[in-house]
């Protein structure tokens, strides 16, 4: 899929990067956002984990992350995470 091209002439006028690097750049945004909630969840689980984040604080922190994505995912319980993570 390409990206509007008024948000690639936008992004060229207010930052100096070429079309195709605004249009790169766009795209990577996009996918980034596109990821599904279930593989969201689970990878930065592991993430946060990784930097010795206990499961009270994870599920704390991902609920936050969860609610202030551009499209919102639905307010998941601490529970229903747990079910995404551990199955």
């Amino acid at each position: 899929m390409q990206p509007d091209p008024r948000l690639v002439r936008h992004v060229v006028a207010t930052t100096g990067l070429q079309p195709a690097e605004a249009a790169r750049v766009i795209e990577d945004v996009l996918a980034f956002h596109q990821e599904p909630v279930e593989a969201y969840v689970r990878r930065r689980h592991g993430e946060l984990k990784l930097h010795g984040a206990k499961n009270a604080e994870i599920f704390t922190t991902l609920r936050d992350e969860l609610a202030d994505r551009p499209v919102a995912a639905p307010d998941l319980s601490e529970r229903q995470l747990r079910r995404i993570i551990y199955g």
